[in-house]
């Protein structure tokens, strides 16, 4: 299979396998990715997930220029059942990028190697990333003529500093993981021996978190992104006083006082 899903406890883990094709993304994969993604928000039990690559040079280096953007330009028709699942349903290509697709649980991004085009722009639809040394990243769509139109052109220049991020998207050059961290593109870079590991322990932290908190923070933080201030603050209120009235919110404090762990249910 293209992409790989397993459960580890409340966690999904979400693995891009084409290691021989650096993981570039396939129609299959894509279909796939969008599967993967609905599991996760709609399955109470999955608490976040970790997405990543296959082996060790790639993390994906986007989409397959013989398969899957050929089938977008026209330039292929449909061959294959996931062909033909893609272009009879082409929302799934939004959902697998994340792009307008409502999910309020977070994500590892755990980056084995090189991250480009839509890796890269799957890459910046996590909230949480880690890298292996020697990683590099960037958006290389522009020397091919084309456009990261998967979510960078907006994503992007709010994560880092206007003229970086202009100079990401214009030049199309790669970006090494230590240059990246310092960006604050990345949160951290390990060796690579200890990418899972780390991926791992970072996944574990978010699942025992309060799951109802967890997506609702990430809701406030994505839906008042360029919100007038006074309209932001008050869709803070709202979602602030939605958690109060959670089950999660009482038992929180109450596992504290009793010194016991939290038996979270999510509301």
């Amino acid at each position: 299979m293209d992409l790989l899903v397993e459960r580890r406890g409340h966690v999904l883990w979400v693995v891009m396998n084409r290691p021989e094709r650096r993981n570039a993304i396939s129609p299959e994969m894509m279909v796939r990715l969008g599967e993967a993604w609905t599991l996760l928000r709609d399955d109470p039990d999955l608490h976040c997930a970790v997405l990543t690559g296959a082996g060790d040079e790639a993390f994906s280096v986007g989409g397959d220029l013989g398969l899957l953007i050929p089938l977008f330009t026209g330039a292929r028709q449909p061959e294959s059942e996931w062909d033909h699942r893609l272009m009879g349903d082409l929302g799934l290509t939004m959902t697998s990028l994340l792009k307008g697709f409502e999910l309020y649980k977070p994500i590892v991004g755990a980056v084995n190697g090189i991250a480009t085009a839509g890796g890269c722009e799957l890459l910046l639809a996590t909230d949480i990333r880690i890298a292996a040394r020697g990683a590099r990243l960037g958006l290389a769509e522009v020397k091919r003529g084309l456009v990261p139109g998967g979510g960078s052109m907006v994503r992007l220049a709010r994560q880092i500093p206007w003229a970086r991020a202009m100079e990401i998207l214009l030049l199309g050059d790669l970006i090494d993981a230590d240059e990246a961290c310092r960006l604050g593109l990345i949160n951290e870079v390990v060796e690579p021996g200890g990418l899972a590991e780390r991926a791992a322990e970072i996944a574990t932290k978010l699942a025992q978190n309060g799951p109802f908190a967890l997506r609702k923070i990430k809701e406030c933080v994505l839906r008042t992104s360029g919100m007038e201030l006074d309209a932001a603050h008050e869709l803070e209120n709202t979602i602030s006083g939605e958690v109060m009235a959670s089950e999660d919110a009482r038992e929180g404090p109450r596992a504290f006082m009793e010194k016991r762990p939290p038996r979270f249910r999510g509301r």
